[in-house]
């Protein structure tokens, strides 16, 4: 992040909020011409600033109402262990993100589900089924206040 200048956080700046904008436009915003905004761009895909594009689902407009915050602990944080745990988490699709953490728990996990019904199927079928895990405790989310798909620039 050192060696990014005032352009080229603004073009970061401009794609987050904007991710679907063309060149054109990019160029335009940032006060570059298309051909040198686009090497910029290239520069900033090339060297993993820019590490993809998605679009952002409503999660509750696809029917996923719930979401869940779990936190695991793990029989020991061998690297064996961990790296089982890792393969294995993330071929669960209702877990959206997974963190390893310092402190009282190994992991913590965000969820998505449907309802309670369905998240007590992900707890039976995928989170009491992956390796080394010997406590699980899950907190469900009342309300979104925020999530921030940007970081300041």
């Amino acid at each position: 992040m050192a060696d990014l200048d005032a352009i080229d956080r603004a073009i970061l700046k401009a794609l987050q909020e904007n991710g679907r904008m063309t060149n054109a436009e990019l160029a335009e915003t940032v006060g570059l011409s298309p051909s040198a905004c686009s090497r910029r761009h290239d520069m900033l895909e090339k060297s993993g600033v820019i590490s993809g594009y998605h679009a952002r689902l409503s999660h509750k407009a696809i029917d996923y109402k719930m979401m869940v915050i779990v936190h695991i602990s793990l029989s020991g944080q061998f690297a064996k262990t961990l790296t089982e745990f890792e393969a294995a988490v993330k071929r669960c699709p209702n877990v959206l993100v997974c963190y390893l953490m310092s402190g009282e728990y190994d992991y913590i996990l965000r969820v998505a589900a449907k309802d309670l019904e369905d998240y007590e199927r992900i707890h039976r079928d995928w989170l009491s089924a992956l390796p080394h895990v010997v406590k699980i405790n899950s907190s469900f989310a009342l309300r979104e206040v925020i999530e921030r798909p940007n970081v300041g620039l």
